[in-house]
């Protein structure tokens, strides 16, 4: 197996990691991948008391069903590799892995 790599226009080669998984025991919440994630790979949620997803209204900042917001993957299928949302969580949560064909 190879991993999929990328020539870049400088002759330079570049293997993009895609984002596997995002550990929310880590998560603090704070959004920042969100915000630099190009794609729409992430969404924020919510865990209530005994761990279970809760669906948060954006227009909505007076929901009180849920006890901590995390970020999950919504779409990952849509990830480019750029690991912008790691490099910019301050809580390290986000594991990737290069595409192998």
């Amino acid at each position: 197996m190879t991993a999929y790599t990328v020539t870049l226009p400088s002759g330079a080669s570049w293997v993009p990691t895609f984002v596997q998984s995002i550990d929310e025991t880590k998560c603090i919440g704070c959004g920042r991948c969100f915000r630099v994630c190009p794609r729409g790979v992430l969404a924020m949620i919510g865990l209530d008391e005994d761990g279970s997803r809760v669906s948060i209204d954006p227009d909505d900042d007076d929901d009180v069903e849920y006890e901590k917001k995390v970020m999950t993957l919504a779409h990952p299928e849509l990830c480019i590799g750029c690991t912008a949302c790691s490099r910019i969580c301050p809580k390290k949560c986000y594991s990737h892995a290069a595409f192998e064909d």
